[in-house]
């Protein structure tokens, strides 16, 4: 599902109830049951960490047996690092209030100055020009919203970043490998989608690795982004991601354009959009909604006509 959450409330599930997406749980299979073609045992080779170190995008050769056209790269294995500095393991829920005069809300500015600690962010503060972001969460697929997404942004020459779960990945992998051939991030939103406030440490760089590999093995592709499922974390966690060399991701503008129930035109979704941009703004949409789909052509237009420029997360803070 691609998926723009609010307040920590929306995005992959209801707070404080079982994650689901459409009609299947998330909670249940045992991580070691999910992907039992991955030796996750295989630590990646010196000299592809070398190779690695420090990027966030990393892409196999071309011409390659993968759907998306690269080819496999080797697994890797990640090592929890303990909780030395006995960081707080108490359950936090991203939020964000509505920006004003194109400035973000404080809320969402002492959030930023939190998660600067452990390499994350939720806007751009490093910049004063007039940048966008436009992420999506993706958990399942609905009425095929996100293809006719892709060709807006192909048409508007935009790039975006999807969160995706490791479901998504195996049942659209089409998907997946036209967003990679199309130079949007592919980004972890874990293979689960548990709550990472309320996992181990050692599951949570499990979580994070299963996903990981599965990319590599079957899209010849990984990246370095991370969003918390749900935007539920812990300081733990933030640092925990940060060890694992992942940038954790959130949001500082989001509208309930999750439920798929409610339809209220591309009117609306443009409106919520527009009165909500900032300068540094990390958007975050659900591509299960009809009204986003049918206004994103707009909304890009519009956020261009007031000087807005959509950059790709690779590109945060230049």
């Amino acid at each position: 599902m691609c998926m723009l959450i609010v307040a920590g409330l929306y995005g992959c599930g209801a707070k404080n109830e079982p994650v689901t997406f459409g009609s299947e749980s998330t909670s249940t299979p045992p991580l070691q049951n999910i992907a039992p073609n991955i030796n996750s045992s295989t630590v990646i080779s010196e000299e592809n960490a070398v190779i690695e170190k420090g990027k966030t995008i990393i892409k196999g050769g071309p011409s390659g047996s993968t759907l998306s056209g690269l080819e496999p790269l080797p697994p890797i294995s990640y090592k929890a690092k303990e909780n030395v500095n006995n960081l707080s393991l108490k359950k936090l829920s991203h939020s964000h209030g509505p920006a004003s005069g194109g400035e973000p809300h404080y809320t969402v500015v002492g959030f930023q100055q939190t998660f600067e600690k452990y390499s994350g962010f939720t806007f751009d503060s490093k910049t004063q020009e007039k940048v966008l972001y436009l992420t999506f969460d993706c958990g399942y697929e609905y009425n095929n919203l996100t293809s006719e997404i892709l060709d807006v942004l192909k048409e508007k020459g935009v790039p975006a970043t999807f969160f995706c779960t490791l479901d998504y990945l195996e049942s659209e992998p089409e998907l997946v490998a036209r967003m990679i051939k199309e130079n949007h991030i592919v980004g972890n939103h874990s293979a689960t989608h548990p709550s990472f406030a309320d996992i181990s440490r050692d599951e949570m760089a499990r979580e994070i690795e299963v996903f990981e590999n599965y990319l590599r093995q079957n899209f010849g592709y990984a990246s370095k982004y991370f969003r918390f499922p749900a935007g539920e974390y812990s300081e733990s966690a933030l640092e925990l991601i940060e060890s694992l060399g992942y940038i954790s991701v959130f949001w500082s503008t989001a509208y309930d354009d999750w439920d798929t129930s409610k339809i209220r035109g591309k009117d609306y979704a443009t409106e919520k959009v527009m009165s909500r941009l900032h300068k540094g703004a990390v958007i975050l949409l659900h591509s299960v909604s009809t009204d986003n789909a049918n206004a994103l052509g707009g909304i890009i237009d519009k956020a261009r006509a007031e000087g807005y420029e959509f950059r790709a997360l690779t590109q945060y803070g230049t």
